[in-house]
């Protein structure tokens, strides 16, 4: 953790605080005091002696054998233990994404909307050297990716045309739609063939494809796409990895349904 100033983390949520504190102990790996905790966030010193009191008091956490280092409670061993559940649906996702990409050959990827467009949430990258990078936490705009093209095609019509009227349409690459109608124009196809299209609309030299991954309603809830150069892949040859998109979104549609079905 990148420690800050006394007054830049006092302004932190009490919340978000105290779970920095937690995050200095697990990343040192041994029982520390709450000076030595401090030294890693630059808490004011009342602060962090209360937290930790707080958390001791809770159960959270416990005093060492020489009363002054405190260290992992029952109650966080067991928090932490019950994370392993998320690492195997994570793992499924991932090993879709992973079979996907390895058939095609190039890097694909799965994004939600955002406020201020797609944000990536997993990524399996192509083996090639040469490869574009669109890091996982990064966002996209709408207008100019494939997959915020195909999630603004499935909003209701008068939504879809207030919220391209409200975007900063801006020029991202040689192809990018900066009209409004023409870009409503293309949403309109889009919203029938339910696939969205990137054709160096987001970075020069670079096609992608994406198809919905939708809940238990058919709604969108995340889309699953391909990209690559096109000196590789053009968007003819992404277009024709579309039924192995969507097979590859119906198994994630399965892991979401899967994962919602074991907490109700």
């Amino acid at each position: 953790m990148n420690p800050g100033s006394p007054l830049q983390q006092d302004r932190l949520p009490a919340g978000i605080r105290t779970l920095a504190v937690i995050e200095a102990l697990l990343d040192a790996g041994v029982p520390l005091t709450p000076t030595a905790i401090n030294d890693r966030l630059n808490l004011p010193k009342a602060t962090i002696h209360r937290i930790c009191q707080q958390l001791l008091e809770a159960g959270w956490l416990v005093r060492d054998m020489d009363g002054k280092r405190v260290l992992p409670g029952r109650r966080l061993a067991a928090f932490t233990g019950r994370l392993g559940v998320f690492s195997r649906y994570l793992q499924a996702r991932i090993a879709i994404l992973r079979r996907l990409s390895e058939t095609i050959g190039e890097t694909c990827n799965i994004t939600i909307p955002d406020r201020e467009g797609m944000f990536y949430l997993d990524r399996v990258e192509t083996r090639w050297p040469l490869r574009i990078q669109l890091p996982v936490g990064a966002t996209v705009p709408f207008h100019g990716s494939a997959s915020g093209k195909l999630y603004l095609s499935t909003l209701r019509r008068a939504q879809r045309r207030r919220l391209v009227h409200s975007l900063r349409l801006e020029p991202l690459a040689v192809n990018t739609i900066t009209d409004p109608e023409m870009l409503l124009t293309a949403l309109e196809r889009i919203r029938k063939n339910g696939v969205g299209t990137d054709n160096e609309e987001l970075v020069q030299g670079m096609v992608a494809v994406a198809v919905p991954i939708e809940d238990e309603k058919g709604r969108l809830v995340a889309t699953l796409a391909v990209h690559g150069p096109m000196h590789r892949m053009s968007l003819d040859d992404a277009r024709r990895h579309v039924p192995m998109l969507r097979d590859a979104a119906a198994e994630l549609r399965a892991v979401l349904l899967e994962g919602r079905l074991d907490v109700c």
